[in-house]
């Protein structure tokens, strides 16, 4: 809150400044608007015609082109939208945790009046993914969500489906008869066939499971409906719910569905119903063929696996892409604005000189707070005061910028259009900096969104150059950790994996997590260039580590020789 509060008036006086600078600015914003229309209108041309045609790789680059060229302040609608579409093509592709990450990134940007069709789509696909990683309770929570945003009677039926299949699959099959049922007597709902057919499979099917005679007959409407009106999808699906039906009583029977549901499967290119389909048929054939369907079975099953990893680590690769090529403009422009510094205009040099003031102003009561906390507060609490590191990033990253710009102003003409192009540029470098800093240090995440939060943090250090492995992350109850040893984890492996980027040159960290009685042992090495210990401390700053760690009675021991790595092992009650 303390630093919410300090970097709020350095915002102000950012946007009072781009304020005043409005008129400069006038002339140049027609050009770069309707380019960014223009670039908008292409990237989603071509991102729906490849998603129209399965080209999902083609289709995921335009969306993500879309989403890291749109501003969030004037395009909100159009990310969401690229981020759906993203989150549903990793969906597709079976990648459901990187689906969650790509949803719930889109779930943040909702604001009040943001169109109810997205809430209900990104609900709905979060619901989904849940499904299939097995977490059934936020499975339900996110297809209600979902329901409470459709805006017709078929939208409402498909997902009081989705939420029977999820108690389906958690066996809880009279629920999901008391949810399918109803459903099934909604004949009327316009365009409502396919739905109803699979309700009535659906029920059928939980009816088989708890062993009612009345299953058959809800398979078998199903199965005619989808037959009238030609859903492929929904006939194999019959047909592999028949194939189990009969698969004790009626093995021939059962085979000879299972068979219909692969050669549907096939017809169609449904990879998932094949390899249904082809366990049922291994079940139900003997000698030979039942080992030519267990050999066919594992063959597609490794190629669908190899090319969903190729396409995670495709998705992967262009997140990395367009993030760099974001960063390498920006550093492109700043060379450009160095290079066309002229002298010329002495107008905004006091504008300018109160801006640096007002800087040096936030700085001083940021440190003032700092002081006044440090002596209120016990040691646990002041060592997640971030106030050190924000000045220190104000001073490294934000001054030489800001004095850069103030001596373009001093010495440049900013009647040309040029120049005030390049002054509006550094002032957006400057406000994008600034705005950064702010998120690097927010909050700390400690109840049920820690370890996802955890483990997101650290991907974001996984790069093409660096691979990061984590053992024993998941074997940890988190909710048993306090709160405050929560924030500290946090913070340090964050220190850590900062000084490994900035200084290790390494390609492999691995992070270990273990339980040692009633301690928590937490390994970190990596394979980079090491240094002694107090060389590291003086550079990098570890110092803080050992303060956070020592605040909450633990012990931190560096383990480093150059060229040889480093390695720090932290051990702490819990």
């Amino acid at each position: 809150m303390i630093l919410k509060k300090l970097l709020f008036p350095i915002y102000i006086l950012l946007l009072l400044l781009l304020f005043v600078l409005q008129s400069c600015k006038k002339e140049q914003q027609n050009i770069p608007k309707s380019k960014s229309i223009a670039n908008y209108s292409k990237y989603i041309t071509l991102a729906e015609k490849y998603f129209e045609n399965q080209k999902n790789d083609s289709a995921f680059y335009y969306y993500n082109k879309i989403k890291s060229t749109s501003d969030v302040s004037t395009d909100n609608e159009k990310i969401i939208y690229s981020l759906l579409k993203m989150a549903i093509i990793q969906q597709n592709e079976g990648d459901y945790s990187s689906s969650e990450t790509t949803a719930t990134e889109a779930l943040l940007l909702f604001q009040k009046d943001t169109n109810p069709a997205y809430k209900c789509s990104l609900f709905n696909i979060l619901g989904i993914n849940y499904e299939n990683l097995y977490d059934y309770n936020n499975a339900v929570y996110y297809y209600n969500q979902a329901y409470n945003q459709a805006d017709n009677e078929l939208q409402k039926a498909v997902l009081k489906n989705n939420i029977a299949v999820v108690y389906m699959d958690k066996e809880d099959y009279r629920r999901s008869i008391n949810i399918l049922l109803p459903l099934t007597l909604k004949k009327e709902i316009p365009n409502g066939a396919e739905n109803n057919a699979r309700a009535l499979d659906n029920l059928g099917y939980s009816y088989f499971l708890i062993g009612n005679a009345k299953s058959l007959d809800y398979l078998n409407q199903s199965l005619k409906i989808r037959k009238q009106i030609k859903d492929n999808f929904g006939i194999m699906a019959s047909y592999i719910h028949f194939s189990e039906f009969y698969k004790d009583s009626k093995p021939k029977k059962s085979y000879n569905y299972a068979r219909l549901a692969y050669e549907k499967a096939t017809e169609i290119n449904s990879v998932n119903t094949r390899l249904k389909s082809l366990a049922l048929l291994v079940e139900s054939s003997i000698g030979n063929e039942s080992k030519k369907f267990s050999m066919l079975h594992l063959h597609i099953n490794d190629s669908i696996n190899k090319v969903r990893q190729k396409a995670r680590n495709q998705f992967a690769k262009i997140k990395y892409d367009s993030k760099k090529e974001k960063e390498d403009n920006l550093k492109l422009k700043s060379q450009k604005a160095e290079n066309a510094l002229q002298l010329e205009q002495q107008k905004n040099r006091n504008l300018l000189l109160y801006f640096v003031v007002g800087i040096i102003i936030m700085i001083s009561i940021f440190i003032s707070n700092f002081l006044v906390a440090k002596n209120k507060r016990e040691r646990i609490i002041t060592s997640y005061n971030t106030e050190i590191r924000i000045a220190k990033k104000l001073h490294d990253e934000l001054a030489n910028d800001v004095y850069q710009t103030m001596a373009f102003a001093e010495t440049q003409d900013l009647s040309t259009g040029h120049n005030k192009e390049v002054l509006l540029n550094n002032l957006d470098t400057i406000y994008s900096r600034t705005r950064n800093i702010s998120k690097e240090n927010s909050i700390v995440e400690t109840g049920a969104h820690f370890l996802p939060n955890l483990k997101e943090m650290m991907s974001g250090f996984n790069t093409n150059e660096v691979n990061i492995l984590t053992n024993g992350i998941d074997s940890i109850n988190w909710a048993t950790v306090e709160n405050n040893k929560k924030i500290t984890i946090y913070r340090v492996l964050q220190e850590l994996l900062v000084n490994m980027k900035k200084h290790s040159q390494c390609n492999l960290v691995v992070l270990t997590f273990k339980k040692n009685e009633n301690k928590l042992q937490i390994e970190y090495s990596d394979n980079g260039i090491g240094a002694t210990f107090d060389e590291k401390k003086s550079r990098n700053g570890l110092q803080n580590v050992e303060n956070r760690i020592q605040a909450i009675k633990g012990t931190v021991t560096f383990d480093t020789k150059s060229n040889k790595g480093f390695k720090v092992t932290i051990l702490f009650p819990i």
